[in-house]
């Protein structure tokens, strides 16, 4: 490759405007057409077009808050991790009493396997949470 000595830019050491004039041409941002975001919908929108498709419009649905109904759920399977290593109240057949209301949760699902008969005190239940509870000793007990 030649190695090209005469370029503009060997040409240009000793300026300071490098020739773009002495009031701060090529310098500011009217070079770039505007800081930021700005002409994306006017001269920049070939820009626009090519680079930022996704930029403007919207896309999906937020439902408002006050018709989410938001559940604090917990499964079967948790509830061995809520009774290891506390001391909770047990009743005459000697099975341990969690009140799932008091703790914050709303409905009791069924995934996972339990072994010890416990008594659930809960506002929901799922039938598969109802069954496994039962099955193994246990009772379930909705709150109103």
């Amino acid at each position: 490759m030649v190695v090209r000595r005469e370029k503009k830019v060997r040409k240009q050491r000793g300026s300071r405007t490098y020739g773009w004039g002495t009031v701060g041409q090529h310098r500011k941002s009217g070079m770039r057409g505007g800081f930021g975001n700005a002409g994306l919908h006017k001269h920049k929108w070939s820009w626009t077009i090519k680079y930022g498709k996704d930029h403007f419009g919207k896309y999906g649905f937020i439902r408002p808050k006050a018709v989410v109904d938001y559940k604090n759920c917990i499964n079967v399977g948790s509830l061995m991790s809520i009774i290891e290593g506390k001391i909770l109240e047990k009743d005459e057949k000697d099975r341990v009493i969690i009140d799932l209301n008091n703790m914050g949760y709303d409905k009791l699902l069924g995934s996972g396997k339990i072994d010890l008969p416990v008594v659930i005190k809960v506002k929901q239940a799922s039938e598969i949470a109802k069954r496994k509870i039962t099955e193994a000793g246990g009772e379930v007990i909705l709150i109103n």
